[in-house]
């Protein structure tokens, strides 16, 4: 075959799907790989394989043949209210591990040509992180290693892991962190969905004149990057010659989610109180960090907050009407 061939595990999900679509457009023979099928899009995968990897016999399976590049997106996650509840960190921690565990064992085996890990911001110290203000999420600022979930520790082994896959078996690795990635096409009702899915639902379904309920007092801040800018982003880490990363893919465009509530009610059109309650909130501020980006890269998002809410707002609106 002439053409690239590429692997998109967790193809089923909100990037990977978003990630399919781009490989086509570039003129990649794409494989994906999930435990489900995608719920809201159909992929124009050439092959989609229903796996659980972790299962190794699985991994074998689709590991068969040395892929241009593989993309490592699979992991057991969620929104604030799935990740630092505490209730589910045995399970994220094991089956993301196991995951990341099978898929450098089997893809060094397969002499895959290169592979992209998807990490986290949650791998930043939570003490750099209580400033909603002034947070820090530089690139270099991860150790001392003080993550703010189980999430977060799982996601910082890995990198060590794979970058020891590189070091040890000659694996062209790429990484970078990824600081709250939006859009359509993703969770917005199901207890994982993020912040600016969930804005966006509650406003979709509120009445002019209702009440929308955000937990904590809403100050927390945090930055939210659109679904094709951050895939933009790893397409020019995968092309970089010689910059494996890690590296943040995210905004510097720092919001309360306060700010974010009131922004998907100026969209929707609809006058709301907030109500403030009890729930998991993470760390008190958060933005990316993009100086190493743009060095390394020379990238930055291109359009504001504002234009990939409302293309979201849009979409689940849609979906939210046709219940």
């Amino acid at each position: 075959m002439s053409m690239k061939s590429a692997l998109v595990c967790g193809a089923g999900g909100f990037i990977g799907g978003h990630l399919v679509k781009k490989l086509k457009n570039e003129g990649f023979w794409v494989r994906g790989v999930d435990i489900k099928k995608h719920e809201y899009t159909k992929l124009p995968a050439d092959e989609f394989v229903i796996g659980d990897l972790r299962d190794q016999d699985i991994c074998k399976t689709i590991l068969d043949r040395p892929f241009d590049e593989v993309f490592q997106l699979a992991a057991d996650m969620g929104g604030a209210g799935y990740i630092f509840t505490g209730e589910h960190d045995a399970d994220v921690m094991h089956n993301s591990a196991t995951i990341n565990l099978n898929m450098l064992h089997y893809g060094q085996k397969a002499k895959i040509k290169k592979i992209f890990y998807s990490s986290s911001a949650c791998i930043y110290p939570e003490r750099n992180q209580m400033d909603p203000d002034n947070p820090m999420c530089s690139e270099d600022s991860a150790y001392p290693a003080a993550p703010d979930s189980e999430y977060g520790w799982e996601k910082l082994f890995s990198e060590r892991l794979y970058f020891a896959f590189q070091r040890n078996y000659g694996l062209n690795v790429r990484i970078a962190r990824f600081h709250n990635i939006f859009g359509p096409e993703g969770s917005w009702n199901n207890g994982k969905e993020k912040a600016p899915a969930a804005m966006c639902r509650k406003v979709a379904q509120a009445k002019d004149g209702g009440e929308i309920e955000i937990w904590g007092d809403g100050k927390q801040t945090r930055s939210f990057l659109y679904i094709d800018e951050c895939l933009e982003a790893v397409r020019r880490l995968m092309d970089s010659d010689d910059f494996h990363g890690p590296v943040n893919i995210g905004s510097e465009e720092m919001v309360t989610i306060n700010h974010l509530a009131e922004m998907a009610m100026e969209i929707g059109g609809k006058k709301l109180t907030i109500k403030h309650i009890d729930g998991p909130l993470g760390v008190r501020g958060r933005k990316s960090d993009n100086k190493l980006i743009k060095e390394k890269l020379n990238w930055a998002p291109s359009f504001p907050l504002r234009t990939g809410l409302k293309k979201t707002y849009a979409w689940i609106r849609k979906q939210a009407d046709s219940q």
